[in-house]
């Protein structure tokens, strides 16, 4: 799951020292949970989608297409919302937008239409991006900014606990009640209790005490001398490919993995989702592992050394057959783990007072997640799996010379 940093900020002098920071730390862990619980269940609605309304691989990959082409169309507006809003009324808004999403779900499945879900999808990820933009600014006031891969892996970790249940959610209470196509009710009540969740949430919030946060003052850097703009630095330019390549990746993978599952091991779809779990639990393990090793590691190497293990186990995978196939793609998730939070942090090192501009250009790059998983439908359904699994192939190989070299700034520190 991927998280939108947004700007740098500080604590208000007025707050600082004298604040209890264990409700807003008990608000983003929830938060971080419930974002990614949401996202993950996509992973269940595709192959859900794709037998009740007898979809193509692409058609039902549409659902992954309108949740993260959102991210590319709303980063921006969502942040301007949000400077005018505030962070806390920020994430209040998103969490009520996203529960209204959720709550469509109820006469989409009355009327069984597949634009239907698709809208109510688009309208729930407006929320989630809403959210993770009023949110993720928390995270920079928690520690200094060398330790910012570190702090933003482990953040990713608290949300990685709600994409490893969602799958074990989505295989009991929606793929298990799917006895044949031509339904769409078994999405029905979840999604109802999702939106009841959500609306709780937002209440909760609304009357917490949170510290206020403010934009930090600009200093003076080396930076001020480049007159070309922000598209002069050359890590960030190659950096937004690079975030753009990685969210394809391991959507992609994640949309197809049960299908994958179901296909190699000639088992039902909600069997596969079961192991869909360990996928995003590996990821868990490897953001809670990397948060430490991140602190003492250059993150370049790490993402190198991530990249090619990423691009073993998809040769391995289809090259083999059975169990081996299925778990090499599995341990793709623990790959995945650290790269979000190690690309952006190396895509804004050293942009001094062009950080927040560059936020907002990698936050739209996460609309990778739309692209990819489309074309590798296209693929699945032209071809086969291994022909489409070059598509993934090809973005882990980008993310590797991207580790190497493409990282690389006069004006970085890392």
């Amino acid at each position: 799951m991927a998280n939108i940093p947004l700007k740098n900020i500080a604590v208000s002098e007025l707050d600082s020292g004298k604040t209890n920071y264990k409700p807003a730390l008990i608000t983003l862990g929830v938060l971080y949970f419930m974002m990614g619980f949401i996202t993950c269940l996509n992973d269940t609605l595709v192959p859900f989608f794709r037998k009740g309304f007898t979809l193509s691989y692409s058609q039902s990959s549409l659902v992954q297409f309108y949740f993260f082409l959102t991210y590319g169309i709303a980063s921006i507006p969502a942040g301007k919302v949000v400077e005018r809003v505030g962070y806390k009324k920020g994430m209040v808004l998103g969490f009520t937008i996203a529960a209204v999403g959720a709550l469509l779900f109820f006469p989409a499945s009355i009327l069984h239409e597949y634009s239907l879900f698709l809208a109510a999808l688009f309208i729930v990820a407006v929320g989630i991006v809403l959210l993770q933009v009023a949110a993720n600014p928390y995270i920079t006031v928690l520690g200094p900014a060398k330790t910012a891969s570190s702090r933003l892996t482990l953040i990713q970790g608290v949300g990685s606990l709600g994409t490893t249940i969602a799958p074990l959610f989505g295989a009991y209470f929606i793929l298990g009640p799917l006895q044949s196509a031509a339904s769409s009710d078994a999405v029905k009540y979840p999604y109802l209790g999702i939106a009841g969740l959500l609306i709780a949430i937002a209440l909760v919030i609304s009357r917490l005490s949170l510290p206020e946060i403010k934009e930090e003052v600009a200093q003076t850097d080396e930076t001020e001398t480049i007159t070309q703009g922000i598209f002069s630095f050359r890590n960030l330019n190659l950096g937004v490919l690079a975030l753009f390549a990685y969210v394809g990746a391991e959507v992609a993978v994640g949309t197809f993995l049960t299908n994958y599952i179901a296909d190699s091991l000639y088992i039902t779809e909600g069997d596969a989702n079961n192991y869909v779990a360990f996928y995003w639990g590996s990821m868990l393990v490897g953001r809670l592992v990397g948060s430490y090793l991140l602190k003492s590691v250059r993150p370049s190497v790490v993402l190198s050394i991530c990249a090619l293990m990423a691009l073993g186990c998809i040769v391995i995978s289809i090259a083999a057959e059975g169990n081996v196939a299925v778990w090499s793609m599995i341990a793709l998730g623990l790959c995945n783990s650290v790269m979000f939070a190690i690309i952006f942090s190396l895509s804004v090192n050293g942009l001094g007072k062009y950080t927040t501009q560059a936020s907002g250009l990698l936050s739209t790059a996460i609309a990778g997640g739309a692209i990819v998983s489309y074309g590798m439908g296209l693929l699945i359904d032209h071809y086969s799996w291994p022909i489409a699994f070059m598509l993934p192939l090809l973005c882990y190989v980008y993310i590797l010379f991207y580790g190497l070299n493409g990282f690389k700034s006069k004006f970085g520190s890392i």
